[in-house]
């Protein structure tokens, strides 16, 4: 029996994960993908950067763009940063996946929404977390009131931290991209190199961590990075605002650095399949948050 001729056909392009912070944008790209490239906390703005995972699968290949959560305080330059992340990555794609949270529509989702009214390439809707409700028969009625707030071209439930519908979804964005060669080899993953990923990684255990305790005036810059084919050295600059700030992260007799690097070393260790020697130290870098330079020299670069 012939093959429909349109599925013979080669197709590639840009998918990007929109929504408010914390919805599971990066959860989904990590299930959709098979390993971790975004980083993951329970905390709101956790992703800062945009992050490409690259999936490829028989003659489809897309390009998914995790991006910061849209949010409406705009207090500080880091603010600004991943806002115009979230904004930019709306006009340069070719499908566009608004993760909303099962039963919940917030300022901010509506603030996402305003935006993409004037994407000009098709949405799709996902609504996440949909296994966290126990009355199921309350989904429906929440579905068909998201229906009449814009003509997505599908809506569809999904479960990010159990991979529950993620095929279906894959499905549709893969009907939705443009006939076209492949921009990757087939077994890459991500455009991002090693040294990101690595700085990503310790900020996420820090996140994980800390909690509450320390607010979002951190990051990681990675100093230096030599691969010998046997060790990875990694030296990793963990920066924060404030002397007490530097105090959290470093704990009591050094246990709360040492914690966090032994965490971040075993995940680069699966992450680079190889063995990897880490090394951590905190310094106060004040206002670096709300400084434009400073964030440039930083690497929040990338819009």
């Amino acid at each position: 029996m012939s093959q429909n001729k349109s599925s013979m056909v080669e197709r590639s392009g840009y998918v990007a994960l929109i929504g408010r912070p914390n919805v599971g944008k990066s959860t989904i790209l990590n299930h959709i993908l098979g390993q971790k490239i975004s980083i993951t906390s329970r905390k709101p703005q956790t992703t800062r950067h945009r992050v490409l995972g690259i999936k490829t699968e028989g003659l489809i290949q897309a390009m998914y763009v995790d991006t910061p959560g849209l949010h409406k305080e705009q207090k500080k330059a880091i603010n600004r940063y991943m806002n115009r992340a979230a904004s930019s990555s709306i006009k340069e794609v070719d499908v566009i996946v608004f993760v909303v949270e099962k039963l919940q529509w917030t300022d901010e989702d509506q603030l996402v929404l305003e935006q993409l009214m004037v994407a000009r390439c098709p949405v799709i809707l996902a609504v996440n977390k949909v296994d966290q409700i126990e009355d199921k028969q309350k989904l429906l009625p929440f579905l068909q009131k998201l229906t009449a707030k814009m003509d997505f071209k599908a809506i569809v439930p999904v479960s990010a931290l159990d991979g529950h519908n993620l095929s279906n979804l894959e499905e549709e964005i893969g009907k939705l991209l443009p006939e076209g060669e492949h921009f990757y080899p087939e077994d890459q993953v991500t455009d991002r190199s090693s040294r990101f990923l690595a700085a990503e990684l310790v900020r996420e255990k820090i996140m994980r961590q800390l909690g509450d305790e320390l607010p979002y005036e951190m990051t990681v810059e990675i100093e230096s990075f030599e691969d010998d084919g046997e060790l990875i050295s990694i030296n990793a600059l963990i920066l924060v605002e404030r002397d007490s700030q530097k105090s959290i992260v470093i704990g009591k007799g050094g246990k709360r650095l040492k914690l966090i690097g032994q965490e971040a070393r075993k995940e680069m260790e699966r992450m680079f399949d190889a063995k990897v020697m880490l090394k951590t130290w905190v310094k106060v870098k004040g206002g670096w948050s709300d400084d434009d330079r400073a964030l440039r020299s930083l690497g929040y670069d990338d819009v």
